[in-house]
Order: C-alpha cells, then structure tokens, then sequence
C-alpha cells in the first residue's frame, strides 16, 4: 500500500512547489500539470509522466481506473491527502490528479510543413495566461504549430499550461531565438508570413491565405518590431470599432485563426 503523504515537508511536495519556478524547470526538465483532463491527455499523447500525486477522496471512478492502469505500467504514483492537495492545487475545487511531466525539447526544424499547415507564430510575448490560450485555440483550428521567436514566455510556466487546459500536449510548440532565425525558416520552407499590425493598411478580411503560411503576432505591448514586419509578405490589422486601441493577444490570435480557417474552409464550411 503507497504511504499517504500528509506534510508540506514531504520532499515531493517541495518539488512540486520549485517546479513553479522556470529556472527550476529548465535544470531539471520536468513541469507540473493539474487537472482530470489535461493529465489524461498527457498520458494519452505518450509524454513521460514522471510522477503521477492524487488524491484518491477526490477522484471519480475513470480517473482512478486510468491511475491504476499507469502504476500498473511502472509510472511512480504519489497519495496525498485530500488536504494537502488542496494546499498545493492552483485551482478551485482540486480534482486530486496532477502530475510532474519530462519537457520536450523540439526543434523548428522537425516542424511538418505540409501544402495546408498554418502556424502562429509569436514574437517575444511575456504573459503565459496568453501563450496557453492561443496554445489551445491552435490546437481547436487545427494548427500545425506554435513557433515561440526570441525571449518569450515558458509553454510550461504553470499559468500557462493551465490555460492551455492539455492542448500542450496536443501541439507542436517550438522555439527560435530571433526574428532573423523565424523569416529564415519560413522562407527556406516557402511557408508565407501574415503578420499583423494595428498600423496595417489592409484588414485582414482582405488577406490572401494561401498555406503553408504562419500568422504573426507580436507582444502585448509592443506589437511587432519593424524587421519583422518588413519581412513578413503580407500585413494586416484587425479593424476595431469603439474606444480600444488594441486587442488582447489571445484573442487576436483567436481571430486570425479562425478567420483562416474560414476562409479555407470555403462555401459551407
């Protein structure tokens, strides 16, 4: 029978509390995710699930199942009081399932670009509540990629992987270090660049979505820098109506994409 784990002094517990920081996270490789459904979708996609913490009172008759199922294969499972757990949880009403995960390390370079792949692509965003959610939106447009350029937030920031609520798990999210690097890859790739600019003189009602292609998006403050939208092949500003005179980045990214894939969709979707 696996010990009930019961103090905040537990060494588990600890670690779990420093995989909240990023630099702990690069050093050891390993990120914390909270929930019923994104850790099944972990499990599911064939990530390495290092350690799988629950908190049996809290969970259903499936979730249990699938937990067996896994320390039945060999993955180290932890049993924690209903309480702890709470202590521990990011969210309201814990479900009593989380779970320490291996990062994955993907290149740019592995990335499929196939005749109808779109990507997002995002320079030097900083809020991970932001990342995570266009993370998700990709994954439900069907994208084939989330291009990180330069210093950016962390996929497996804990807000972040939050928002993305599993999609993390579902999409390819790869890093490049510069914008030089990004236009590079896309145009060694004849992937077409659509970035977006609140200054554009087109709207992107009016863009010619002609994939492979990555839709551009910049920071939350700053928008894009002029190299990057110099050589992007196209520019486009999202019209607005009202006093705002800019969008949430999630939420631009959200419309871009599904404008995408409306317009490939064609007549009648």
């Amino acid at each position: 029978m696996t010990e009930l784990i019961t103090s905040a002094a537990n060494p588990l517990i600890k670690r779990v509390r420093s995989l909240a920081g990023r630099g702990t996270r690069r050093r050891e490789g390993a990120f914390v995710v909270e929930g019923v459904q994104p850790v099944w979708r972990a499990v599911d996609a064939g990530w390495q699930i290092e350690t799988l913490i629950v908190a049996t009172d809290l969970l259903g008759d499936a979730a249990t199942a699938m937990v067996a199922d896994q320390q039945a294969r060999g993955v180290r499972v932890a049993r924690l009081s209903a309480e702890l757990f709470g202590r521990i949880s990011g969210r309201e009403g814990p479900s009593g399932l989380a779970a320490i995960v291996g990062c994955r390390e993907r290149a740019a370079a592995g990335l499929a670009v196939t005749a109808g792949a779109v990507f997002v692509a995002l320079h030097e965003i900083g809020n991970p509540g932001n990342l995570g959610t266009v993370i998700r939106t990709a994954d439900a447009t069907g994208s084939a990629g989330v291009i990180l350029i330069g210093d950016t937030a962390d996929p497996y920031a804990p807000t972040a992987v939050k928002a993305s609520m599993g999609s993390l798990f579902s999409v390819d999210v790869v890093h490049l270090p510069d914008a030089a690097g990004f236009l590079r890859w896309a145009r060694e790739r004849a992937v077409t660049v659509i970035a977006t600019s609140g200054n554009a003189p087109a709207e992107h009602w009016s863009a010619r979505y002609r994939p492979p292609l990555a839709i551009l998006l910049g920071s939350e403050g700053g928008g894009l820098p002029e190299d990057l939208l110099a050589g992007a092949d196209e520019c486009v500003a999202i019209p607005m109506t009202g006093t705002p005179d800019s969008l949430n980045l999630a939420v631009a990214a959200g419309v871009m994409l599904y404008e995408v894939r409306r317009r490939l969709a064609g007549p009648g979707g």
